[in-house]
């Protein structure tokens, strides 16, 4: 994958899939919180950080060298 392509597919994933990811993470919180009542905030830290982790890891080759010049 060129450059160009990365960086643009890195912005698609920024401006529209960052965002839907977020209001996903925010559902299943709150989810939980309807199914098993309110968490500890430790638990909750635990479960935003894990599932930032799973975003970050997949586009992690998208986001290699977009910072860079052609």
């Amino acid at each position: 994958m060129d450059l160009k392509t990365r960086k643009r597919l890195a912005l698609l994933v920024l401006v529209v899939g960052l965002p839907a990811y977020i209001v996903v993470a925010v559902t299943l919180v709150n989810w939980m919180d309807a199914r098993w009542g309110r968490q500890p905030v430790w638990i909750e830290l635990l479960v935003y950080v894990g599932l930032g982790l799973v975003w970050a890891f997949p586009c992690k080759r998208i986001f290699s060298g977009v910072g860079r010049g052609e």
